[in-house]
């Protein structure tokens, strides 16, 4: 049986080393534009994906953590079950951390662990000690709690063993739910038209099934997950969709129900 995949969201503070410790645990490089790795800020979502030592596989999407960001930091949480929460051990708990953990709260991620990171350039106690009772208090629970450094590689491997325990513990997501699709990038390619990614949350999609987007219906042409051509995917899921129709999706598009025995495209706002 094919490993199930599963998709985890990055949260904290700028600069506190998101995109490094999701770089380090990966090998791939979660920002995407130049202008992001010439300013070592990210600014859009970032994806990256790799396989735990039990063998399961998990993706990330990488959020940006500065305030002018939030909305794009909300439309790649949005659908997603888990959060890997970051706090840098030499500056603690900062505004859009908090920010961060107000959004969490206010889209229901109940799951989750804490890495703090640069714990070679501070004690991570503090910060480790201060972080775990606030995401307590924000219904979180008792996450698990590690000191890492993804310049060094120090804790990595703890923290591969946590997140392969976070991820066994999610609960399974019905494979016949109805199909939400949160879109976070739509774009066209030359040849193929327009495609559109997101998280699918539950349910599954077929190539040659009918959604709905907008009021208008559209059809996916083709399928892909995590770089590869799938004819279906059951979520949780990364997926990326070819899809024809006369509607032109953007992040923040707004959705409207289906008609009956049709399924459902559903945009994030951003």
């Amino acid at each position: 049986m094919a490993p199930r995949m599963y998709v985890v969201a990055t949260a904290g503070h700028v600069d506190h080393g998101k995109s490094t410790l999701v770089r380090a645990l990966t090998g791939m490089e979660p920002d995407r534009l130049e202008e992001e790795r010439r300013r070592g800020l990210t600014i859009e979502l970032g994806y990256a994906w790799t396989t735990l030592p039990s063998g399961e596989r998990v993706a990330f999407v990488d959020v940006p953590g500065h305030e002018r960001f939030l909305g794009t930091m909300l439309a790649g949480v949005g659908p997603v079950p888990a959060v890997m929460f970051v706090v840098a051990a030499d500056e603690g708990w900062m505004p859009q951390s908090e920010e961060h953990l107000v959004a969490l709260r206010t889209l229901g991620v109940r799951h989750g662990l804490l890495a703090v990171t640069r714990a070679d350039l501070a004690d991570p106690a503090p910060a480790l000690e201060d972080a775990r009772d606030r995401l307590a208090e924000a219904g979180l629970g008792d996450v698990e709690a590690l000191a890492v450094s993804g310049r060094t590689g120090e804790g990595l491997d703890g923290l591969r063993a946590a997140l392969d325990r976070l991820v066994a513990a999610l609960p399974a997501p019905d494979p016949r739910a109805p199909v939400r699709l949160w879109i976070d990038r739509a774009f066209s390619v030359r040849g193929s038209g327009t495609v559109v990614t997101g998280t699918l949350p539950a349910g599954r999609v077929e190539v040659g099934d009918e959604l709905e987007l907008d009021g208008e219906p559209v059809r996916v042409r083709a399928l892909e997950s995590l770089k590869e051509h799938v004819e279906s995917v059951t979520g949780v899921a990364r997926v990326a969709l070819n899809l024809r129709g006369r509607i032109v999706p953007r992040r923040g598009t707004p959705s409207s129900r289906p008609a009956p025995g049709r399924r459902r495209a559903w945009p994030t706002c951003a």
